[in-house]
């Protein structure tokens, strides 16, 4: 039997888990990245979760965790000694990402950031270059050339965006960012004007940044994006060269196979 790994991606906005063997991202499973949790509450979740994916807690080997939120770091990890009795490993801090980090403070760059860079630049080895972009509660722009992470950019994220203009705003109705149009057209109502000026407002960002950054790094190169919203541009746009929904979750995968397995 496989072993299998418990995978953490804890954001702002969300906790993404993934169960895995050393080949697959079998599932995964989101939970909202509440403060409020206790250890208990939590290693339930896990438990409850578990048992959903009809995986036994016995066949976990470990479990491997980025996290952009220090206060959840120590309940995940004493949730996971308690109800699962697995060790939990962090990257990069239990698991170094071998790529040269090249920022004037390494350490202010995100774990979801590096682990990304480090998952892209595995599933694309024939790309001198590389741009991430991750769509969550920000959308991060990575660049990596060769075996080192160069830094990006930060932009606030659509949820993030549609959020702030209907809290700042009294009278615009609130909108979701399904649009089934192709190209903007001029609103006839408020929703149609918000929806289309968000959605393709995005298209155009990435748009125009992908190939402002594309200039700093070395060819041939490839533009890779994860996150929910990359699908929707990817619908509307051939900017990217490939999505992978669960790009942090495969670099967690592979990073602990990399140095554990």
């Amino acid at each position: 039997m496989q072993p299998k790994l418990l995978l953490f991606d804890v954001g702002n906005t969300s906790i993404k888990i993934g169960i895995a063997d050393k080949e697959h991202i079998l599932t995964s499973y989101s939970l909202p990245a509440q403060t409020e949790y206790s250890v208990d509450s939590l290693g339930l979740h896990l438990l409850s979760l578990l048992q959903h994916a009809a995986v036994s807690a016995d066949t976990l080997t470990a479990c491997v965790a980025s996290s952009v939120v220090p206060v959840l770091d120590p309940l995940l990890r004493e949730a996971v000694v308690r109800y699962l009795h697995i060790p939990l490993y962090f990257a990069p801090d239990d698991l170094p990402i071998p790529l040269e980090n090249r920022y004037q403070r390494p350490a202010e760059v995100g774990a979801d950031r590096l682990v990304g860079a480090y998952a892209a630049r595995c599933l694309n080895p024939d790309s001198a270059g590389l741009l991430v972009i991750d769509f969550g509660t920000a959308v991060t722009f990575d660049c990596i050339s060769g075996q080192a992470y160069e830094g990006g950019l930060i932009f606030p994220g659509p949820s993030t965006a549609l959020a702030a203009l209907a809290r700042h705003t009294a009278k615009l109705p609130k909108v979701n960012l399904v649009v089934s149009a192709q190209e903007p057209v001029p609103g006839k109502d408020t929703m149609t004007s918000i929806q289309h000026g968000l959605v393709f407002g995005f298209v155009c960002m990435v748009e125009g940044l992908c190939s402002r950054l594309l200039r700093h790094l070395p060819r041939p190169a490839s533009v890779v994006a994860t996150g929910g919203f990359a699908r929707d541009i990817a619908k509307l746009s051939p900017v990217f060269d490939f999505v992978h929904p669960s790009l942090l979750l495969e670099g967690l995968r592979m990073l602990y196979f990399e140095q554990k397995g």
